[in-house]
């Protein structure tokens, strides 16, 4: 979708060089023979068009950065350095849980940096010692899965920007861990 809202913000002109170049390979000389015009000036229009998908794609972070990020995350919450974890989170970040009413976990969502730090370092605290943390995609990002005895009993999802982490999802409903577990 989004990339047709950007063929919609070429000229005519831009779209037809850029779809007969880039997406159906002609030569410069037969879309400058289409469309009437040079073959540098077709060049000139694909070239503009380029930039314009270029431009118009938002800044995303390479998953192995967001795959560091969340490693850093996991290092951090397994040390209970706090200073740490509000380094790599946003100050004005969220956390929200679900528990689904059968799982413990924070009821209303946590809101800032440091406040989620200091809730993860309690989690921290409290964990048990059959319980490890595993790096694993999530939602097709870099994320986090806690098992218990083997068994999945929680999903971290995160929405990195940058260098900071502005969002955490907690799943810990065994009904929506169901196909985490299954298999």
């Amino acid at each position: 979708m989004a990339f047709l809202v950007v063929l919609e913000a070429m000229t005519p002109a831009e779209r037809v060089a850029f779809i007969l170049h880039d997406v159906f390979r002609y030569a410069f000389a037969e879309v400058a023979e289409i469309v009437g015009r040079t073959p540098a000036a077709c060049r000139q229009l694909a070239s503009s068009a380029r930039r314009r998908i270029r431009a118009a794609q938002p800044p995303a972070s390479p998953a192995a950065h967001q795959a560091g990020i969340v490693r850093a995350f996991k290092q951090a919450w397994e040390a209970k350095d706090i200073d740490a974890l509000i380094g790599l989170l946003d100050p004005d970040a969220t956390a929200i849980a679900d528990g689904g009413g059968h799982a413990t976990t924070f009821l209303r969502p946590i809101e800032g940096g440091e406040q989620i730090a200091r809730a993860w370092v309690e989690i921290a605290n409290r964990t048990a010692s059959n319980m490890s943390f595993l790096e694993r995609r999530v939602n097709g990002q870099p994320g986090l899965v806690t098992q218990q005895d083997g068994v999945i009993v929680t999903v971290f999802a995160f929405d990195i920007a940058g260098d900071r982490i502005k969002h955490i999802w907690v799943v810990r409903n065994p009904e929506k861990l169901r196909p985490w577990t299954a298999g």
